[in-house]
């Protein structure tokens, strides 16, 4: 039975059996449990992690990998796969700066959102109106976009003069929290809403599970697999404008594997990378995981090579849970 925010409610067990957890369970809430154990071992092994400095530097550091983690939820739980948003993310921050140097920040700042929901707006046409597959077309679109990037900046970084540009500095806003992680906290509660609480974010569910039922529910399959890639091309370029107004400059290839760290952080979450299921606290939950795994190994002193393996393994692992469940109640 499906829950307003996409969770799956575990059947009650036959009777004449001990009640155990169910894989449901595990898949729903098990990373939870390991984000809060892993916290609790950071406070106990670090005595600089439970700080208000690490812990508001944490959300603000990740504030770009949560906005295009949420845009990359919507596309999953659809049923597609968006391989596009780091060179969008690129593309986003080039586009600001140079049109910041010749116009006005504001400007350069609008511009580097447009150009994400541009692309993202192709990237759903190719999908649902050229019927190519999620995965190839923006493979090739991020192939695309990451010559554009080149080709404007000619491989040069673009550096933006004027200050008023960097309108999501490092400095805190408000109660120690920087612009772009009330940006994050917007984007997410926005998501949660559009996704758990609106009419589109049910047929989204719909169109992940069964294209073909949503379809003869007269559901309008191509306008809402569309629009989910529209929505998630403009959160990638939102990061990009984010990151580059921080730093006042941008190059062509920043952000590079953006694009498979924001995939791991929905999967690790428990979104199932087969469409039909996911929630946005859920990549939330998994973004914060990723962030604290890598901020232990800094402040333990570990080789961050091993955080690749780490990463890598927590992949596997949620997959095979995702799996195991499915062929459970199948």
């Amino acid at each position: 039975m499906t829950a307003h925010d996409g969770s799956y409610a575990a059947e009650a067990p036959p009777r004449g059996f001990a009640p155990r957890v169910s894989l449901d369970a595990l898949r729903d809430y098990g990373v939870l449990i390991s984000l809060v154990a892993l916290f609790v071992a950071l406070s106990i092994a670090s005595s600089a992690f439970l700080t208000q400095t690490n812990l508001l530097n944490i959300l603000d550091q990740q504030a770009d990998l949560g906005i295009i983690a949420c845009g990359a939820t919507l596309v999953i739980v659809a049923g597609g796969l968006d391989l596009s948003v780091a060179a969008i993310f690129a593309l986003a921050g080039v586009m600001a700066c140079k049109v910041a140097n010749e116009t006005g920040p504001l400007l350069g700042i609008l511009a580097g959102c447009g150009v994400g929901l541009g692309v993202g707006v192709l990237n759903g046409l190719l999908v649902t109106v050229g019927r190519m597959n999620s995965f190839i077309a923006t493979l090739a679109m991020s192939i695309i976009v990451g010559g554009v990037a080149l080709a404007v900046t000619g491989g040069s970084q673009v550096i933006v003069e004027d200050d008023s540009f960097r309108f999501f500095p490092q400095d805190a806003l408000v109660s120690g929290l920087t612009r772009a992680s009330v940006a994050l906290v917007i984007v997410v509660t926005v998501a949660w809403f559009v996704l758990a609480r609106t009419t589109f974010g049910r047929y989204v569910y719909a169109v992940g599970g069964n294209a073909e039922a949503a379809r003869l529910s007269g559901i309008r399959v191509n306008v809402v697999r569309g629009a989910t890639f529209a929505l998630s091309g403009l959160g990638a370029g939102l990061a990009g404008v984010i990151v580059a107004s921080r730093v006042s400059s941008a190059t062509a290839d920043a952000g590079a594997g953006l694009e498979l760290t924001a995939i791991a952080a929905v999967v690790i979450g428990g979104t199932s990378i087969a469409g039909g299921e996911g929630a946005i606290w859920r990549t939330v939950v998994g973004v914060l995981f990723l962030a604290l795994v890598g901020n232990g190994f800094n402040l333990l002193g570990v080789d961050p090579l091993y955080e690749r393996v780490v990463t890598g393994a927590l992949i596997v692992l949620a997959v095979s849970i995702d799996a195991w469940a499915r062929r459970r109640r199948s």
